[in-house]
């Protein structure tokens, strides 16, 4: 069973005017747009274009099956995302039913946790480039950075000065927690005036990203954070994990992201957003390592499948360029989603087949494998082997 499905943008303010309307041929709305929701998460699930008029969660509900474990997403930032950390599941677990017991209304704006899903999330590049921040850089790295920002100001070299500590992770809990709370301003004003005098050296690159960053928001002690963090360019076909715990931005660019259902986040600043410093370094894992890029492993037939090391989801993308090729097989456990984001395709199984466009979707379901058809690329997100209890 194949059905179309669709989902107006959200208009965020980090949203790209143009890019997810040029992915979908159409003329821009005017507005930002930053996200497409493909998925049955109820703060905005899809429509399913079927003539039924329902949206895709009591589409699923009417049919007697259960919510979907994941949520896929068109992503289009023209500006930084919130520096962020998403909760473990046992954090989101404690976190919600402590606020439901407040009586907290999930909508409210100083809420931090609206469901009790963890949200682990994989982000794929669609543009040619995607630029992000993602986990602690290296506490030696951090140093010599912050040396080359503003080394010569008192109040950089306090900063600094627990960074020697033996343990890192610790060390950078504490600088986070003492940016965060306000008692590091005069640091912070130091490092935004010496992000404005750095242009070259080794971290050249590196100090440009966080100056654009201090120019959209001035003051936040969120663009030291961003200074701490590892900065990522993925190319177009290339992903990033971020695992519960990870703080991370997005900063600019087209891409497909994956993501257990939930919309748990807790913020860190470059955000107008609410921040619960004392919730976000809870669940903040501030050991330094390595971004955490995700290589795809590559079928017989082409396939390549981004697997990350958690079970509520899995994608596979699919690039095709013969129209009269065999069609492409993609195995499927369980109810799937399909989005097309380049060429023409068709997404085929026993009893239907359904053509798509850059930009649109299907829903499957009670199907074990579907066929990609055609000339173009499309990505199929489906649950990896959910078990929670």
């Amino acid at each position: 069973m194949i059905v179309p499905i669709s989902n107006a943008p959200r208009d965020y303010a980090w949203g790209d005017p143009r890019a997810i309307a040029d992915l979908q041929g159409r003329e821009p709305g005017g507005s930002p747009e930053a996200e497409v929701w493909l998925g049955d998460h109820p703060g905005d699930p899809a429509e399913v274009d079927d003539g039924s008029g329902l949206t895709l969660d009591a589409w699923i509900a009417r049919a007697g099956g259960r919510p979907l474990p994941f949520l896929l997403k068109i992503l289009a930032a023209a500006s930084p995302l919130s520096i962020q950390a998403h909760p473990s599941l046992a954090q989101a677990r404690e976190g919600f039913a402590a606020e439901e017991a407040q009586g907290v209304p999930r909508d409210a704006a100083h809420r931090n946790y609206r469901d009790d899903n963890h949200k682990p999330e994989v982000i794929v590049a669609l543009s040619d480039e995607f630029q992000a921040l993602a986990g602690f850089r290296a506490v030696e790295e951090i140093d010599a950075l912050l040396d080359a920002v503003a080394g010569q100001d008192a109040a950089v070299d306090a900063l600094r000065e627990g960074l020697a500590a033996s343990d890192p992770a610790a060390a950078l809990r504490e600088l986070v927690g003492s940016l965060l709370s306000g008692e590091a301003s005069s640091a912070v004003a130091a490092i935004e005036a010496g992000l404005e005098l750095q242009a070259s050296g080794a971290f050249a690159d590196d100090i440009a990203a966080v100056r654009d960053i201090a120019r959209v928001y001035p003051g936040d002690p969120g663009v030291v954070v961003a200074l701490l963090l590892n900065r990522v360019v993925l190319r177009r076909g290339e992903a990033l994990f971020v695992p519960a715990g990870m703080p991370h931005a997005y900063l600019s660019g087209l891409g497909v992201e994956l993501m257990a259902a939930s919309d748990n986040v807790l913020r860190g600043g470059l955000t107008p957003k609410h921040v619960d410093a004392p919730e976000l370094l809870a669940v903040l894992d501030c050991a330094p390592g390595a971004a955490p890029r995700l290589s795809p492993s590559r079928s017989e037939a082409g396939v390549e499948a981004f697997t990350p090391p958690i079970p509520d989801f899995a994608l596979a993308r699919v690039r095709r360029t013969d129209a009269a090729a065999a069609a492409t097989p993609v195995a499927v456990a369980g109810p799937a989603i399909v989005l097309a984001t380049a060429g023409a395709a068709t997404v085929r199984c026993a009893a239907a087949s359904l053509a798509l466009s850059p930009g649109s979707a299907a829903f499957v379901d009670g199907e074990s494998e579907v066929f990609i058809e055609g000339a173009g690329e499309v990505f199929v997100a489906q649950a990896g082997g959910v078990s929670h209890d």
